[in-house]
């Protein structure tokens, strides 16, 4: 019984870390991209938030990515996008942690991230034409939604490389489960 009450105290730890580590990449690692006609925000929280899922699965992607990008958007006053946000990058790291728990291979990886763009980009279009009304407006996040996954996944990938070799596989989910 003790044991089983530690190994939860951990994985809440894990979880609360994971969320926080998302979270504090999403506010102060950020930037505006001039592409956008809506901003183009631009924010290292996917980094974690890939690299999270990947290596303690879909449930720890899930709750960092979708906690910790909707803290994100309730603390910048984007009160109206967290429960999207919460869904959206929540579908995000599970499809990642999902697809990455039984293959452990870089091809595994770049599909992942490669799923995850696609949930981000068809999510957020989504999301803007529920709540600006109009369903051509969206079209011009697009570029920066692929920025934004496409620049976590150039500096998430080369981390994950580097886990690997220092890391048994075996280690990397069976605990956190």
């Amino acid at each position: 019984m003790k044991q089983q009450s530690l190994n939860q105290t951990k994985r809440l730890v894990y979880v609360a870390l994971s969320i926080a580590l998302v979270f504090v990449c999403t506010v102060f690692i950020n930037f505006r991209l001039p592409i956008a006609a809506n901003g183009g925000l631009v924010h290292l929280g996917n980094v974690p938030l890939f690299i999270i899922a990947i290596l303690f699965g879909r449930r720890f992607g899930a709750l960092a990515g979708g906690i910790g990008m909707a803290l994100f958007d309730v603390v910048g006053g984007w009160f109206l996008w967290a429960p999207f946000t919460l869904v959206i990058v929540g579908l995000m790291g599970y499809t990642v942690g999902a697809i990455c728990e039984k293959r452990r291979t870089m091809t595994a990886y770049v599909l992942a991230m490669v799923a995850a763009c696609l949930i981000k980009v068809v999510g957020y279009y989504g999301a803007e034409g529920l709540i600006y009304g109009n369903w051509l407006a969206p079209m011009t996040s697009i570029p920066g939604n692929l920025a934004q996954i496409g620049v976590a996944a150039v500096i998430a990938l080369p981390i994950l490389a580097k886990l690997r070799k220092n890391m048994p596989d075996s280690s990397w989910t069976e605990d956190h489960k």
